[in-house]
C-alpha cells in the first residue's frame, strides 16, 4: 500500500478543508494517508512516504506563505527528486501565478509533479471539495 503525506498551511481554513478532502480521496483510492499541518512536519520525515500532496494558499503578491510553509518547502525541495507530488491551495485574487511558479519550482526539484495543481477561489464549496477528492484519487492512481 502506498503511504503518502498531505502537508498543508492554512490561515483561514480554506486550504485545511481542501487538505481534508484530499485525505478522503487518497484513502478511497487505496493509499495509507497521514495529514499534517506544516508546523507538525519536517523534511527529515519525508523518507517515510512514497508521495506528497502539498497545500498552501496564495499569499501577498501570489507567493507561498512565507513564515512557515516557504521555509519548509525550501528544505523539502532537496528530497523531492523522483517523488510523486501534487500541489493544491486556495486563493482570493490573482490568476494563479503562485501555483504556476510553485509547479515550475517543484519540477525543477525533479519531482514527478501531478497535473498543474488544484486551485480553489476562496471557500471550497461541495463541488470544490469533490474536485479535491477527485484530484487525490487520480494522483494515487497515476503513481
Amino acid at each position: 500500500m502506498m503511504k503518502i503525506a498531505v502537508v498543508y498551511w492554512s490561515g483561514t481554513g480554506n486550504t485545511k478543508a481542501m487538505a481534508e478532502a484530499m485525505v478522503e480521496g487518497a484513502t478511497s483510492a487505496g493509499a495509507e494517508v497521514e495529514l499534517f499541518s506544516v508546523d507538525g512536519f519536517s523534511a527529515d520525515k519525508m523518507s517515510d512516504y512514497q508521495g506528497f500532496l502539498f497545500g498552501c494558499p496564495a499569499m501577498g503578491c501570489e507567493v507561498l506563505e512565507e513564515a512557515e510553509f516557504e521555509p519548509f518547502f525550501a528544505e523539502a525541495e532537496g528530497h523531492l527528486s523522483g517523488i510523486p507530488v501534487g500541489l493544491f491551495g486556495s486563493y482570493g485574487w490573482g490568476n494563479g501565478e503562485w501555483m504556476e511558479e510553485w509547479t515550475r519550482r517543484t519540477k525543477a526539484a525533479e519531482a514527478k509533479v501531478f497535473g498543474d495543481g488544484l486551485m480553489i477561489n476562496n471557500v471550497p464549496d461541495e463541488d470544490g471539495l469533490a474536485s479535491c477528492r477527485s484530484f487525490a484519487e487520480k494522483f494515487i492512481k497515476n503513481i
